[in-house]
């Protein structure tokens, strides 16, 4: 039985403390806090909007059933993102022969996109040339290596430090330089060939 009621906000102490005693509650509000957050890094990675879903599920699933091994010795999150990044390395070491350079577009409801249709804060006009930049961007991450769209999203997306992201991958902090460095120039060539095309049109 839960001792939070639904209006209740967890705090990561709390949220800790409901899993740890298979509190069913617990687990729905880590989904519920976590499972957008989470979905946008794996998407990043492999691309494949179902590939991510299950990941993500399995990820929640696997932190529930072995919250015990979490002994606070850094922030929950951070230690529910590199079970997250590990388990999509192991998806691309088994996939790897699989693993398709396929796109698949982000649904509503499915991350946390920066704007929403809707919104009334934008207009169309706005909204629509905010929905271009995301598909030009989206289209630009699938010319990148997965090992370097990776490096990518850790720094841009998750804000990770050089140092943090050597220590997750276990690559020295040369190669995440050199694998920013590529990623971003990769796609600043990516952006700027599918922007002039659009232009042509």
């Amino acid at each position: 039985m839960s001792y939070k009621t639904n209006t209740q906000v967890w705090d990561e102490t709390e949220l800790v403390l409901g899993l740890k005693e298979k509190d069913e509650e617990a687990y729905r509000e880590l989904v519920r806090q976590y499972q957008a957050k989470l979905f946008r890094i794996v998407y990043g990675i492999t691309l494949d909007r179902e590939e991510s879903s299950d990941i993500v599920q399995d990820v929640l699933l696997r932190v529930y059933q072995h919250i015990h091994t979490f002994k606070g010795d850094s922030k929950f999150y951070f230690w529910l993102r590199r079970i997250t990044i590990n388990m999509c390395l192991n998806w691309h070491r088994r996939w790897k022969r699989r693993f398709r350079w396929r796109h698949q577009p982000l649904e509503k409801g499915e991350g946390e996109n920066v704007m929403e249709l809707g919104t009334e804060s934008y207009s169309p006009e706005t909204l629509y040339r905010e929905k271009e930049l995301e598909k030009i961007l989206q289209e630009g991450l699938k010319t990148i290596p997965e090992d370097v769209r990776t490096v990518f999203i850790l720094k841009e997306m998750e804000g990770l430090s050089y140092e943090d992201i050597a220590g997750i991958l276990k690559i020295n902090k040369g190669t995440v330089s050199s694998r920013i460095f590529y990623a971003r120039q990769k796609l600043k060539r990516s952006i700027s060939s599918m922007l002039d095309q659009g232009e042509t049109e």
